[in-house]
């Protein structure tokens, strides 16, 4: 039951009704309330826990810099914090994989990234435009919010347009190549489109209802960026590290943005920000663009901590695994409820369950809560249901999760409340 004194906190809150409980500790991929009970958590703190909640690596490596009385806040200047991540994720992350990218720490949250991405693109190509896609998210300060696609964000008395024209994303018309849209335009004078800073795009669409695009369309739009001399902006706050089965989720389509958003995961649970920068668009003068806890020592120890997964080979290997056992169940549930049309798709350890009806899926996590399963919806229309299990979630807790949320969903299509006039089906 919610604590009343939570009534004190504003209006604002939302997670707090989605889960009406008082949490009080968590391990690995269970959250527990005050009154004891257990939850299976397929919420992953909106993907900023991908190593679970108290990374076993990650808590010792706190308690032992705090026991040490570790310097932490230092807004930009040099900690043995910083440079000890700095170097492993160098070494880990960005030299296998052949990138050679700058490293640029911003505020503490993933809006900060996209904000500072966005200013760069435009301050280093002298240009203000920049083009983002149907059912994007890239978050909630005003620039972040002028790329965001959802209708809800762009009244002019909430947000803020700010140059920026949305295109639609791939699947979005079907079958046809959206990509050729954008070429056309680019390549037209009197296209209306001016030549943008900018493309910024999410590879995976978490928000916007687990919308994956395909390999070849982000090649022909990295491509079309590359000829007319457009900075590519992957955002991989959400489906960065790790979540699309490999540490950047661009990484599957073989293509190398100019700049790239990482942040949720990339601290453990702990506030950090970082955008990734080509070398040669690095334009920043010094403290040009500043952020008081841009310098979140505590945040670089258990971020240095956890990319230990990442030396391992067979890392990519377990996720697969655990993607596979998703995957299975996700379409099984999907064979068994034929005649509502629901849809699954998804990459790695990030997957929608597409209901076709916002009331449907709001149902089916009110029941999956209940028998112990922490999910969110996602989409237009909310009617898809987001599965984002820990990337080190134990097997049988994972099945377990997926059992519950089978049982959710055939108990909210039982359930009467369900009427399909208020059935929404989405082109994705």
């Amino acid at each position: 039951m919610q604590d009343p004194l939570v009534q004190i906190e504003s209006n604002v809150r939302g997670y707090a009704r989605l889960f009406p409980a008082v949490f009080n500790k968590a391990v690995g991929s269970t959250i527990t309330d005050m009154e004891g009970n257990d939850f299976i958590d397929f919420f992953c703190g909106a993907g900023s826990l991908n190593y679970g909640h108290n990374n076993r690596r990650a808590k010792a490596a706190l308690l032992g810099y705090i026991q040490a009385d570790g310097i932490q806040h230092s807004l930009d200047t040099v900690t043995a914090a910083k440079v000890d991540f700095l170097e492993a994720f160098e070494r880990i992350i960005l030299k296998p994989r052949r990138l050679d990218y700058r490293v640029q720490f911003t505020g503490p949250t993933g809006t900060n990234a996209v904000e500072a991405a966005i200013k760069l693109a435009r301050k280093q190509t002298q240009r203000s435009h920049v083009v983002a896609f149907t059912n994007a998210y890239h978050g909630h300060s005003l620039g972040a919010l002028a790329l965001t696609g959802n209708q809800f964000y762009h009244s002019q008395f909430y947000g803020s347009h700010n140059n920026v024209t949305h295109l639609p994303y791939d699947g979005y018309m079907g079958e046809y190549d959206t990509s050729l849209l954008l070429e056309k335009m680019l390549n037209d004078p009197s296209s209306g489109l001016p030549k943008p800073a900018a493309v910024i795009l999410e590879t995976i669409q978490g928000e916007g209802g687990i919308n994956v695009a395909s390999d070849r369309w982000l090649q022909r739009i990295a491509s079309l960026c590359q000829e007319h001399d457009i900075r590519l902006i992957v955002d991989d706050i959400q489906v960065g590290n790790g979540r699309s089965g490999k540490f950047f989720s661009f990484e599957h389509a073989g293509i190398i943005p100019d700049i790239v958003c990482v942040s949720k995961s990339i601290g453990s649970g702990m506030p950090m920000s970082i955008v990734l920068i080509r070398p040669e668009i690095d334009a920043w003068k010094p403290g040009e663009h500043t952020g008081t806890f841009r310098g979140n020592n505590l945040a670089f120890v258990s971020a240095r901590a956890v990319l230990e997964y990442w030396t391992d080979p067979s890392f990519e290997n377990q996720i697969d695994e655990r993607r596979q056992i998703v995957q299975a169940k996700l379409k099984a549930i999907c064979a068994k409820h034929a005649d509502h049309a629901m849809n699954v798709r998804g990459r790695g350890l990030i997957w929608g369950l597409d209901l076709r009806c916002g009331d449907l899926a709001s149902r089916a996590i009110q029941n999956a809560f209940k028998e112990g399963l922490l999910i969110e919806g996602s989409g237009a229309f909310d009617q898809v249901l987001k599965v984002m299990p820990a990337l080190t979630i134990e097997t049988a807790l994972l099945q377990a999760g997926l059992q519950i949320l089978e049982s959710a969903v055939a108990a909210a299509v039982a359930s009467a409340a369900y009427r399909p006039s208020n059935t929404h089906t989405t082109v994705n």
